[in-house]
């Protein structure tokens, strides 16, 4: 795996020298655009607005409009800004992980201790481990500081970022019922239903299925093979009327609706 950030990790007056890496993939699939006439790729240009004249990339700079003008930045001027966030993830406090909604979770960073600091790596995986906490923190990295949670995962530390608060969208302005008038039976053999299916939860039960079959399409695609044509899906809503129906029909089916392939 590529080093993506190098600095350290400050717990207390101790400074843990670490490594980032990703702990995520991008499985999708990676398509170009082409021109179909003679499949050639289809580029983007960096186009300046006012010539309509391709911009080189060394001319390109950052800037933030500011009261009607742009105002550059460079790399330097924005490093300069954050410095030390730039190269000390600081632990300011330590938290109860349940204690923070999973709508804040973003992207996972493994840690890894640079050499011969594996010590102090390994006494403040252990503690959190321990403890039960999570650490919080904030990190700069390309321009833009993230919230950040520090957790134990195995025998490595997992950074993950976290949404500020006001990054997330209140439900106050969507269309929820608060409230709904129903009898107590429905409730409870939804309840049961709920019940009926609960099993414990298996991350390798689950597959990107789709990604699967949008290969095996590209493939017979290339061998000059036909798919057979897709099967349309309809859904209909269930009424309020046909509830109670449904529900009995869903507990004696033995079976859930839908299952992870």
């Amino acid at each position: 795996m590529r080093t993506i950030w190098k600095g350290s990790l400050g717990f207390g007056l101790v400074n843990i020298p670490v490594k980032m890496y990703s702990a995520t993939k991008d499985r999708r699939l990676d398509f170009d655009l082409i021109d179909r006439r003679n499949h050639a790729r289809v580029r983007n240009k960096r186009v300046n607005e006012k010539t309509g004249e391709e911009v080189p990339y060394k001319e390109i700079v950052k800037a933030y409009k500011f009261e009607g003008k742009y105002v550059e930045l460079t790399d330097e001027e924005m490093e300069r800004a954050e410095a030390e966030k730039n190269t000390i993830i600081q632990l300011d406090s330590f938290v109860e992980e349940e204690d923070i909604d999973e709508m804040y979770f973003k992207k996972p960073y493994y840690l890894t201790p640079e050499k011969g600091n594996k010590t102090g790596y390994g006494l403040l995986r252990d503690a959190l481990r321990k403890t039960g906490k999570v650490g919080i923190a904030t990190v700069v990295m390309r321009g833009k500081e993230d919230l950040a949670v520090i957790r134990p995962l195995g025998d490595a530390l997992v950074l993950q970022k976290l949404r500020f608060v006001e990054e997330v969208n209140k439900t106050e302005d969507l269309d929820l019922p608060h409230k709904v008038d129903i009898g107590g039976a429905q409730l409870d053999m939804a309840v049961e239903l709920i019940n009926q299916f609960t099993t414990d939860f298996d991350i390798r039960d689950y597959r990107d299925t789709y990604t699967e079959k949008l290969m095996k399409t590209i493939e017979a695609k290339a061998k000059g093979k036909k798919k057979p044509a897709a099967k349309k899906v309809e859904t209909i809503p269930t009424k309020t009327k046909d509830l109670m129906a449904q529900l009995k029909a869903s507990l004696s089916s033995g079976q859930p609706r839908m299952r992870a392939s």
